[in-house]
C-alpha cells in the first residue's frame, strides 16, 4: 500500500488513529501534552479554521499554552497553519493536518515493513540520529523512495558514513552518492568496500613518482 493510500484511511477515519497514535507518540518525541492536544486537533477535522482562543475555551487552558504547543507541533512539522481562502471569498487562517497523516502512514508502513525483516533496525531514525533532529515530511519521502526502489537498508547506511565522512550531513547528498553508487552496480557494502580499494589504489598510482624523471640530469639537456 502507497503512503498517499494510507493517509486517504486515516482522514476518512477507517482507523482509529487515537489508539495506534498513543501505542508510537513518543517514538515521534512528542509530550504527553502535546500528543493529547494534537489529539484535540485531530477530533476537529482535516483542515479547520486556527482560533485560538476556541481552543483554548474548549481545553480549559491558558492561551499562551496553547500557543506553545502549536509552536510545537509546527516545529516538529506535525500540523501547518497557512492562509487560504474559504468558501465566501475571504483570506482566513486554517490549521492543516496532512504532516500529521503522513508521519503517521510512513510509521505505519515501516512497522509493517520491519515485521518483515531480520533487520529490525529503523533507517528513518538511524538518519535523524546522525542528523541529530527530526526529519521533515519531504525528507521522508526521499527515504521512502529509496525503500520503494529496492534500495537495501545496508546501502543506505554505507552512504551515510561515506557522506559523514567527508563531513556532509545533507540528504540530497546522500541521494547523490546512492544514485553513483547505483550507475556504478554498487548494490552491497561488500560492493563499497570494493569500490573504496579501488578508489585508493588508482590514488597511489596517481602518486607514485617516476623514478626515471627523478634520474633525469636536467642540466645535460641540451638548450
Amino acid at each position: 500500500m502507497k503512503s498517499s493510500e494510507l493517509v486517504e484511511i486515516f482522514k476518512d477515519g477507517n482507523i482509529v488513529v487515537p489508539v495506534y497514535f498513543f501505542k508510537h507518540y513518543r517514538e515521534f518525541k512528542l509530550s504527553m501534552d502535546e500528543f493529547m492536544f494534537l489529539m484535540y486537533l485531530y477530533n476537529l477535522g482535516n483542515k479547520f479554521v486556527f482560533d485560538p482562543g476556541k481552543f483554548s475555551n474548549d481545553l480549559n487552558m491558558d492561551l499562551a499554552k496553547i500557543m506553545e504547543y502549536i509552536s510545537n507541533l509546527t516545529d516538529k512539522h506535525f500540523i501547518r497553519v497557512e492562509v487560504l481562502k474559504n468558501d465566501k471569498g475571504l483570506m482566513e487562517e486554517v490549521v492543516i493536518l496532512d504532516d500529521f497523516y503522513n508521519k503517521l502512514s510512513l510509521k505505519v508502513i515501516d512497522s509493517v515493513n520491519s515485521s518483515k525483516k531480520s533487520d529490525n533496525s529503523n533507517i528513518f531514525e538511524i538518519i535523524e540520529k546522525e542528523f541529530g533532529r527530526t526529519l521533515s515530511p519531504i525528507e521522508y519521502e526521499i527515504i521512502k523512495a529509496w525503500l520503494d526502489n529496492n534500495i537495501s537498508e545496508e546501502l543506505i547506511k554505507e552512504a551515510i558514513k561515506e557522506a559523514t565522512f567527508n563531513g556532509v550531513s545533507n540528504l540530497r547528498y546522500i541521494d547523490k552518492i546512492l544514485y553513483e553508487w547505483g550507475k556504478a552496480g554498487i548494490k552491497t557494502s561488500k560492493d563499497v568496500l570494493e569500490n573504496r580499494k579501488k578508489r585508493n589504489k588508482k590514488k597511489d598510482d596517481d602518486t607514485e613518482i617516476d623514478m626515471d624523471m627523478v634520474d633525469w640530469n636536467w642540466f645535460d639537456e641540451d638548450e
